[in-house]
């Protein structure tokens, strides 16, 4: 005759013990996920390679022979700080530095005018998809051909400019307006990008917030304060990154209109940076330039993401 605790015995193995159709379950299910993550490492790793061949490495290089002295053939040859100091007292520097502020901060109206011209074209009637063609249009021009337009357009012998003004002004001749020109040059296609970002998230607001804000009597600036813009945050963020990092490597336009002249007076850090590859082929020092620049942006980037993550918090 069995105890009552040899009795019990089985049926406590049996509730202890899960079954068997949950163990083939679990095991099936960890081996779907395994193949997930295996799937997902694949997608992955082509953009992981390239973004280590392409962006990575060349950052770590440039940073790397920023130490050397190497005109692009000969043995490089090691120089310290050597390259930093003479940067920190060429007086170029400090002419392209001043321009890069200058390209800064006129580059900061850039989100102002493309949200603007984006509210203007979110409206519904008849011909706005002809005038969105219209401000599109600056976006998908290459740097080259705005560069030759604006170029005409300055021309104090036959421009457009000495036509409306009644006489020539040599602006990418004068050192005291070629800056200004080529910047005026650039906000024109960068002020269509903004466009563009905005109107992609106007197309994402939240209609019943506006519709309620409607119904509460916000119009106009109200409507735009406290409704419009906390949900553009994002973009606005986007618009603002964009156009810095536009502004801090611009180089196409000064390329084509002045290249850096008259008297080096247009240059910007990078077009400093190519002309001493380039022309000079002083290949140490233009990667000083360049490490000097990457870390100017890399330390806006920063400050605008901390800031940005704070807001969301």
């Amino acid at each position: 005759m069995l105890s009552p605790s040899s009795a019990m015995q089985p049926s406590t193995e049996a509730a202890e013990s899960p079954p068997a159709g949950a163990t083939a379950a679990r095991q099936s299910g960890g081996r779907s996920a395994a193949r997930r993550n295996r799937a997902a490492f694949w997608f992955l790793a082509p953009a992981c390679v390239m973004t280590l061949v392409y962006v990575l490495y060349p950052i770590l290089y440039t940073i790397y022979l920023s130490f050397f002295s190497w005109d692009g053939m000969t043995t490089p040859q090691f120089v310290g700080l050597a390259n930093y100091v003479e940067l920190f007292h060429a007086p170029t520097f400090y002419t392209a530095l001043k321009n890069n502020l200058a390209w800064l901060l006129l580059f900061l109206l850039a989100p102002p005018m493309g949200l603007a011209i984006a509210l203007y074209l979110n409206q519904k009637v008849r011909g706005m998809r002809v005038m969105k063609s219209l401000f599109f249009a600056p976006f998908v021009l290459s740097g080259v051909v705005v560069g030759l337009m604006f170029s005409w357009f300055y021309d104090p012998s036959f421009g457009l400019l000495a036509l409306l003004l009644g006489h020539g002004i040599p602006v990418l001749g004068d050192a005291r307006y070629a800056t200004f020109g080529i910047i005026f040059a650039a906000l024109w296609p960068q002020t269509a990008y903004c466009m563009i970002l905005f109107l992609t998230g106007l197309t994402a607001l939240n209609n019943d917030q506006v519709e309620a804000a409607r119904m509460e009597g916000a119009r106009g600036w109200s409507m735009l304060r406290y409704v419009i813009l906390p949900q553009l945050r994002s973009t606005t963020f986007m618009a603002f990154v964009v156009s810095i990092i536009g502004a801090l490597r611009s180089f196409d336009l000064i390329s084509v209109m002045t290249s850096g002249g008259p008297y080096e007076s247009s240059t910007v850090l990078a077009y400093y940076a190519y002309d001493q590859a380039i022309k000079y082929y002083r290949q140490g020092y233009s990667a000083a330039v360049a490490v000097t620049l990457f870390a100017i942006m890399l330390v806006y980037i920063v400050y605008q993401l901390r800031r940005m993550l704070r807001a969301e918090r």
